[in-house]
């Protein structure tokens, strides 16, 4: 048994790292092609974009490692069943479940291991890439020059070239805009021709223009746009300019800003803050409704407008009841008062529905923290789970290779993402509690594990076309109905 569970170990774990590294490359360019044009033209150094991709290769585990296993228990268990490597091994007496044991194992080993990276690395795998693409984002990007286009991406300047010599560098029909002081169109250069060359440090871009003119609006402050202003031009034959760059280095944000993001949290971090944040909410509705009853429903009666009357009811009458108060006045006085209370009641119809709509998100936002606690669970369980699918519907179809497990392993993927993609957005819109929109997935896949187990282990065609046939066959009406007219 021992050399037999580490044939079947040695024949799951080679798979296993293929299918894996095929996921995480497949994830990895839908990412890359997702933020190519954030990434393109930034003059990063090698060493920032592999740090970059290495956290983002981090944070696509969890969707990588529930279709690798997936995929290598297809595999594996196919490839045996296709060689007669189960059949000789049920032959010899031993049942799939003692098969699947060392497996089994592994699994939950791998799914512990799964809850340890959820709960302790990710968050830093997933605070490491949010700062590090929030600055890739905010780098000034190098200076990419298009014909006939304007082009922003040097620091204070917007430039327009009509045509590029490729081959000298040289520019023709140059137009540029000069924002340094913050005046608007103030400052506007037209030449003929030019040249742009960034120094060796990348600190600084040497302009150079030949034949043309200098358009200036004499600054007057405070300026007025209703009235014509006096303006200079400067022509030149040549032109030559020194324009500050921001270099190359990329600025590292604080990482402790982003640090109480749901997704930059472990579990006992998401209980503190989910608590927290539940704390302030209970408060500001406390406040919230002692202000309400204060301004609009505990309300003393308008100044100077039914005082008098009112206090000399109150004192002639003895009246302490609002209704028998009511019926005293006037006719004129009731609609003064109707009117008056109709106003207070849609003022706080109003600030109700305002601070519903502003509670309603907080609710939003706290319920982001309690799915992230779910979904450090959902993982290794994932894991786990499609495990008990792949390896029964490897022994059912008995097709190994990169053909059939492939297509039925991707179907099943995409079932389980669509319907745990689906639950999740209703928990977020607080359609679903958190329990049910982060586990209904693994609750509704759980069971066809179940069943493929089962019908494996007795052996049964679950993909025989012909015993569908046959059962349909039993079931003809036709059939019934002669029977009933006879």
């Amino acid at each position: 048994m021992k050399r037999l569970h580490s044939f079947i170990l040695k024949s799951f774990l080679g798979p296993l790292a293929f299918t894996f590294f095929i996921c995480m490359f497949v994830l990895l360019m839908q990412f890359l092609w997702r933020y190519i044009d954030e990434l393109v033209g930034k003059g990063l150094d090698w060493t920032v974009i592999a740090e970059f991709l290495f956290y983002v290769s981090a944070t696509l585990v969890p969707m990588a490692l529930p279709l690798a296993i997936l995929l290598a228990s297809i595999m594996t268990f196919g490839n045996m069943g296709e060689n007669y490597e189960l059949l000789a091994m049920k032959a010899a007496g031993i049942s799939l479940q003692r098969i699947m044991k060392p497996l089994t194992i592994l699994i939950i080993l791998i799914s512990l291991g799964a809850f340890y990276f959820s709960n302790n690395i990710m968050p830093i795998a997933s605070l490491k890439t949010t700062t590090l693409l929030r600055d890739i984002k905010r780098q000034n990007p190098e200076l990419i020059l298009k014909e006939g286009i304007f082009t922003n991406d040097l620091p204070k300047f917007s430039v327009k070239v009509g045509k590029i010599d490729k081959n000298t560098g040289m520019m023709y029909d140059l137009l540029i805009y000069d924002h340094r002081e913050n005046l608007g169109n103030t400052d506007v250069t037209v030449a003929d021709s030019g040249t742009m060359v960034t120094s060796a440090d990348k600190l600084t871009m040497n302009l150079t223009l030949y034949s043309g003119n200098i358009y200036q609006e004499v600054k007057q402050k405070p300026r007025d746009r209703n009235k014509n202003h006096p303006s200079r031009r400067i022509k030149f034959r040549v032109f030559k300019q020194n324009i500050s760059l921001p270099g190359t280095d990329l600025k590292r944000t604080d990482e402790n800003v982003y640090k109480n993001s749901y997704r930059m949290l472990n579990l006992g971090q998401l209980v503190n803050q989910e608590d927290s944040l539940e704390l302030n909410l209970k408060k500001e509705k406390d406040t919230f409704t002692k202000s309400l009853l204060a301004r609009h429903y505990f309300q003393k009666e308008p100044k100077n407008l039914l005082r008098d009357s009112i206090k000399s009811i109150l004192i002639t009458e003895k009246i302490q009841d609002a209704d028998s108060l009511f019926d005293k006045l006037s006719s004129s006085k009731k609609l003064t008062t109707i009117s008056y209370a109709l106003n207070k009641g849609r003022k706080a119809r109003e600030n109700i529905s305002r601070k519903d709509g502003e509670f309603s998100g907080q609710i939003k936002w706290i319920r982001k923290y309690t799915n992230e606690w779910h979904r450090k669970f959902t993982l290794p369980f994932a894991c786990f789970i499609f495990f008990f699918i792949g390896a029964p519907l490897g022994a059912i179809i008995r097709k190994g290779g990169l053909g059939m497990p492939v297509i039925i392993s991707i179907l099943f993927f995409i079932i389980y993402y669509i319907i745990s993609m689906t639950a999740e957005r209703f928990s977020k819109e607080l359609i679903l509690q958190s329990v049910w929109g982060m586990w209904m997935s693994s609750l509704i896949v759980l069971p066809l594990g179940i069943i493929l187990t089962y019908k494996a282990t007795t052996d049964s065609a679950v993909f025989n076309i012909e015993n569908y046939i046959d059962f349909f066959k039993k079931i003809n009406p036709l059939k019934f109905f002669k029977k009933k007219n006879a």
